[in-house]
């Protein structure tokens, strides 16, 4: 197995976690029991922050994995027409590949019905399913708090942050979902010993509590570098967002949009937000890019495909600049 993408450069990002497929609702304001038509995305954070890195151009891979079933096959035909390499993704038999439901009650309620039962095959992931030169050349590795929530994905996660040494741009995405943990004590003891092996961590308020303990923006970036982080996200939602390194503190404004369905936004700016870390912009800049990216996703109603790309960013950034000129 090469380390190399296709071009035979290293991966600008290599995710890894959750996939799936989600079945969301094409009818607003109302529960899943009176809901009669869907469409069918796919979906899972990971998943979708490589989306959208690709969407700016990056070369991004996901090592997860699917069922041996049409929802797996499903999985690699769209992660390889929305320009996301496939080749990590393996398949475990004897396991359905994951659905996820989710109402729709906009601007700010959006329940989520998780379908991963007895386990779901990306927590299956091991050892073995690690291309350690891939991760050690990626110029992004990204990891989320979901795939520490079971064994064998926990150590697998272990694994690779050894095999990497804590380099520049290994982001651990703070992605908290208490349904897939047995208490948020467990979770916070393995986000620390997490927080070991990062260099950049992203997560909202309530995700930085689970991490660090600490809930005001302030106080949970500087927790969190005091963990050994070099640069904090701290996502507030309509309150913009904040990010801390030891020299530098920026905070932006929201970009405010009519939402559709609010659950994409943070992998849209996940993924906006390694675009900028790539190209070297400034802070603010970054921020400001993943904010807009962010909302844009909000502003529609699937997941994955609606992740925006570069120029569709720029272009309400743009549209900002000259309003405010």
């Amino acid at each position: 197995m090469t380390h190399a993408a296709r071009d035979g450069a290293p991966f600008d990002l290599i995710t890894i976690g959750r996939v799936g497929v989600d079945i969301y609702p094409l009818q607003d304001g109302v529960g899943l029991d009176r809901v009669e038509t869907f469409g069918k995305y796919l979906g899972g954070s990971a998943t979708n922050v490589a989306v959208a890195a690709a969407r700016h151009g990056l070369r991004s891979a996901v090592i997860t994995a699917a069922g041996a079933d049409p929802f797996g096959r499903f999985v690699h035909q769209e992660l390889t027409r929305l320009g996301v390499d496939d080749r990590f993704v393996g398949e475990v038999p004897g396991l359905n590949t994951p659905v996820t439901f989710c109402e729709i009650f906009p601007p700010d309620d959006f329940p989520l019905y998780f379908y991963r039962d007895p386990i779901a095959p990306d927590l299956m992931i091991d050892d073995a399913a690690l291309d350690l030169d891939a991760i050690r050349a990626a110029r992004i590795y990204w990891s989320t708090v979901t795939g520490l929530s079971r064994e064998p994905s926990r150590s697998a996660h272990h694994t690779a942050w050894a095999a990497r040494g804590r380099a520049p741009l290994t982001v651990l995405d703070l992605d908290y979902r208490p349904m897939f943990w047995e208490s948020a004590e467990v979770a916070s003891q393995e986000v620390g010993k997490a927080l070991e092996h990062v260099t950049v961590a992203i997560g909202n308020k309530e995700e930085c509590e689970v991490a660090v303990g600490e809930t005001v923006p302030d106080r949970a970036a500087d927790a969190l570098l005091e963990r050994g982080v070099e640069l904090a996200i701290v996502k507030q939602g309509p309150k913009g967002v904040l990010a801390k390194t030891r020299d530098e503190r920026v905070e932006v404004a929201p970009y405010f949009v009519d939402v559709i369905n609010g659950l994409g936004a943070g992998d849209g700016f996940g993924g906006a937000v390694c675009n900028g870390l790539l190209q070297g912009w400034p802070l603010e800049r970054t921020l400001r890019f993943g904010n807009v990216a962010g909302a844009i996703v909000a502003s529609r109603r699937e997941c994955s495909t609606a992740m925006p790309t570069t120029d569709e960013v720029k272009t309400v950034i743009e549209e900002l600049d000259n309003a405010d000129a």
